[in-house]
């Protein structure tokens, strides 16, 4: 009972952090807007994302690694357009 609690804790965790990236994400996409966009924090967040990734996967954690898979999705499509609409 207790590693089903810890695990919807951890899915739930990634849900929020994850689902929180899409509306930056969309309107970069629609607005091609990214002046207010800091390069550094976008750059050095992926770079996070990226290792979070290969710890989930050494690890063997679902939640860990589904969550850092859309994540970093969704920051390299902000991450490339703030690049492109520099």
């Amino acid at each position: 009972m207790e590693t089903t609690f810890v695990s919807i804790l951890g899915f739930a965790a990634a849900f929020c952090t994850t689902v929180s990236f899409i509306p930056q994400a969309l309107r970069v996409i629609k607005t091609k807007q990214t002046k207010d966009l800091s390069l550094a924090m976008y750059s050095m967040f992926n770079v996070g994302i990226l290792m979070w990734l290969i710890y989930g996967v050494l690890i063997d954690a679902w939640p860990v690694i589904i969550a850092n898979v859309i994540t970093l999705g969704l920051t390299l499509i902000i991450l490339v357009l703030k690049i492109k609409y520099k």
